[in-house]
Formats: C-alpha cells, structure tokens, sequence
C-alpha cells in the first residue's frame, strides 16, 4: 500500500505559499555556471526554511537559445541523488524533465529508484520541451513531441504503479515483465506549462501545474481558468500552482518594485508585498531564479530565509 507522499503535502497547501530555489545557486546571468559551493548553498536553504530545490533538464548548450546556459550542467537526475545525499529534508524536484526526449522506462526506473533512496523528497516536473537542439541531438522531430509527451507520459504510469502492465507503445513492450523497485508513494507529477496539450488535459491529468510567471493581474486569469478544469475533472480536490520568478533582490529594503525579464528587481519590503498579491490569487509555490542577481546569492539565500519567508509561515 502507498503512503502518502510528505514532501508535497507539506510544500503545498491551499492558501498558502511555500518557497524554492533554482539550481545553479550562483550569479552566472547568460555565462556558463560554474557550479561552486552547490551544497553548502543547498544546506543553507535547506537549514532556514526553503521548501524545494529545483533542477533543469537541459542536454546540449545552444548558444543560440536565449538562455544559453546548459542547466545545472550536470544531467538532472544524477544532480539529484547528489544533493539529496548532502541534505536531509528538502525537497528536490525536476522543472522539468522533458519527457519526449527520453525512454518512459528509463524516467520511471530512475524515479523509482529516487523515491525509494529518498522516499518523500522527490518531485517529478515534466515538460514537452523547447530547445531544438537537444531535440535535434537525439535525432527526435520536434514536432512530434506534444504525441510524444502523452505516450511516454502514459507508459511512466503504467510501468510505475501496474504490477506486471500488458501493453505496447512506440517505445517497446512490455508482456510477462515487471519495473522495480516500485515507489513507495505516487511520486507527484507537475506539468510544466502547456506540454503540447490542451489545459483540460493538463487539469485532468498532473498533479500540479507550473506556469510562466506572469504580472498577478494577468496570472489570476490563469490560475482561475485551471482551478475551473480541475474541478470539473476531480471535484473539489487540490492542486497546486506553482510559478518561477527570477529575482534581483536589492539591499535597499525599501526600494521599489522594478520589472525586469520574466521577474522583478525590488527590495525586501516590496517582495513581500509581491508575494502576497500572489499568494491571494491561489499561487501555492514560487521557485525564486537568482541567475540574474546584483548580489551576492548567498546574501539573497539568506535574507528571503531570514527575513521574507517567516511572513508566510
């Protein structure tokens, strides 16, 4: 029998808001990151009340992406068994992994496998993917992916929660043969944006969406618009939003909200209010980016732990 799945019943509640940090926790802006001091960071957050760490799934650097950077370089699924071993709370999950791009089995062997290692510290985001060039590597028609996403999506549920599954797919078959280990939990799956589907699709079928940061204003329509969809397919059940914003978060506290690509630069005073608008229009989780910070990130890490986040606890 499944338990319950702890990590996501703490980071997601209705009404309220927790927090995450994306990985490479350094200011590396559109450079290569480097990749120093990852643990210390992550210990860091992990020790003042960060909920999550989130983690790239990016192949190829493209120069010509507009976000050249190759993630956290390092494949997101190994990265995780690092620093969940160099920490012991703190939720890690993928934002996201790009399921036409690799095997349904593989994805479901190594959740699995994650699950069980680290059992309630594992999120799994899945996406449909965007840069050509890791679509091109693999010899993967990008424009096949939406069909793609909802094939090795349908088989990662098949081979992770059926004993023994019967069935056949463009990716093999599976007949008189079992994935193990099993997880423990459901391992929560959040799809991020769109994937190539329709928003019923994505209401009826995650557990969770992550959305594009956009102004409250405009962001309300769309939490609105999925709370809708998801009660129509399940009821009044929860499912959280969650939303990255990259941040330049000033020393000035005082200083006022300034909006900067995807995000906004502020002081303390003005993120906590920023926060709050999203929090009463339903945003459940905010992934902060700190890529394109002025100051130091361990500064940045300390602050919103210190001083920005027991305002929502």
């Amino acid at each position: 029998m499944m338990t319950v799945h702890k990590g996501y019943s703490s980071a997601f509640q209705t009404g309220k808001i927790s927090f995450g940090l994306t990985i490479p926790l350094e200011n590396y802006g559109r450079d290569t990151p480097v990749m120093k001091h990852q643990i210390s960071l992550a210990q860091l957050a992990e020790k003042i009340n960060f909920h999550t760490l989130w983690l790239q799934d990016v192949l190829l650097e493209d120069p010509t992406f507009e976000d050249p950077a190759t993630g956290q370089i390092y494949d997101s699924f190994i990265y995780t068994v690092y620093l969940a071993s160099h920490t012991s709370s703190i939720l890690i999950g993928t934002a996201a992994t790009v399921l036409p791009l690799r095997h349904p089995l593989r994805i479901a062997k190594e959740a699995a496998s994650i699950d069980r290692l680290f059992p309630g510290r594992f999120i799994l985001g899945v996406s449909s993917g965007d840069r050509r060039k890791d679509f091109e590597g693999l010899g993967i028609p990008i424009m096949e992916r939406g069909e793609r996403f909802r094939e090795t999506y349908k088989d990662i549920q098949r081979a992770l929660y059926e004993e023994f599954p019967h069935y056949q797919s463009r990716f093999g078959k599976m007949e008189k043969a079992n994935l193990v280990p099993k997880p423990s939990q459901r391992i929560p799956m959040l799809l991020t944006g769109y994937c190539q589907q329709t928003i019923d699709w994505v209401a009826e079928n995650g557990d969770g969406w992550m959305f594009y940061p956009q102004r409250p204003t405009q962001q309300k329509q769309t939490i609105d618009l999925y709370h809708e969809k998801v009660n129509m397919y399940h009821g009044d059940v929860f499912r959280p939003f969650v939303m990255p914003l990259p941040i330049d978060l000033l020393k000035d506290r005082h200083a006022p909200v300034e909006k900067i690509p995807a995000g906004y630069r502020t002081g303390r005073l003005g993120l906590i209010k920023l926060i709050e608008q999203y929090r009463l229009i339903g945003v459940n989780h905010i992934m902060f980016g700190l890529s394109q910070s002025t100051r130091p990130v361990e500064e940045i890490i300390k602050e919103i732990g210190n001083e920005v986040i027991p305002h929502f606890q």
